[in-house]
């Protein structure tokens, strides 16, 4: 598995030779395949060739392309990602109701606390205690709409008071970056361990191809918060530091380790809380080291 995020902002031709990426631009550029975690085309000038594609899904690469204002609008995965794909996808299909919403508590209570906690570390106290009190009072399935309650007074608090969540500007351009990064890191996760991404345990969007890998992210969207928060406004290089959260330093399983690989494990945790009808076996990352 690799650990490289490579980014092609430039016009240049993109192919395959002897197990390397070659980048042929007014120089050309050689990449070792094994060493890519993330391959992010940011321009619509870069072309590619089919053979790379191929190689680069067969290595598990994440491909992430970006339309002509350099956001993420697609991604590249593989059809089959384990060799017992319909055997998981038929699992899948069978989950129990009681155990996804008893799941989609676990998620939601780790994604409000960890709001809470970005919410004390930047000075909005009260706010964070709302939060806290949201989570104790999740349910199965979250049937009072907690996380929604909680969203509002998060959102209101972090962002500046003459931005929506929903607004254009830099603070929510760096948000939606960071949130395509961190949904593709899943997916591809997803996939990986035979599952397909459309069939959720609470998204349920039929125009949504990665309904499972919305659920599974929300627990870790606010290190996309924090390190949007960090970047410096109107900073050019805000993608790359985007990017970068799945380089970050955290602990998994009392392991120091990336967040890229501890995504990997986190995925498999949940996928076989479902499979096994025990939520004890989620485990989350932790102490997320954010370098900005």
């Amino acid at each position: 598995m690799g650990f490289r995020t490579v980014i092609v902002n430039t016009r240049c031709k993109l192919e395959h030779r002897l197990n390397f990426l070659i980048i042929r631009g007014e120089t050309e550029r050689r990449v070792y395949i094994n060493e890519i975690n993330t391959l992010i085309v940011q321009s619509t000038a870069v072309s590619l060739t089919a053979s790379l594609l191929s190689e680069l899904v067969k290595n598990n690469v994440k491909i992430i392309f970006c339309d002509e204002k350099c956001n993420p609008s697609s991604e590249l995965l593989p059809y089959y990602g384990a060799y017992n794909t319909a055997k998981r996808v038929k699992i899948q299909a069978q989950w129990r109701n009681k155990t996804k919403d008893k799941v989609w508590k676990i998620l939601i209570e780790q994604k409000i606390r960890s709001q809470s906690e970005l919410l004390y570390k930047t000075g909005h106290t009260v706010e964070s205690e709302m939060l806290n009190e949201y989570a104790a009072d999740l349910t199965d399935g979250d049937r009072t709409n907690r996380e929604g309650h909680a969203a509002k007074v998060y959102f209101n608090a972090i962002l500046p008071h003459e931005v929506t969540r929903h607004s254009a500007g830099f603070i929510n351009g760096c948000l939606n970056y960071g949130y395509a990064v961190l949904l593709s890191a899943i997916n591809r996760e997803i996939v990986a361990s035979g599952y397909v991404t459309q069939l959720g345990i609470w998204h349920d969007n039929e125009f949504n191809e990665f309904n499972l890998g919305s659920d599974l992210m929300e627990p870790l969207r606010t290190v996309v918060d924090e390190t949007a928060l960090s970047v410096s406004d109107g900073d050019f290089n805000f993608r790359y530091k985007m990017a970068n959260i799945l380089n970050y330093e955290v602990i998994f399983a009392d392991k120091k380790t990336t967040l890229d690989i501890a995504i990997r494990q986190y995925v498999k945790s949940v996928l076989a809380a479902l499979e096994d009808n025990d939520i004890s076996l989620i485990v989350f990352p932790k102490n997320v080291k954010v370098v900005v």
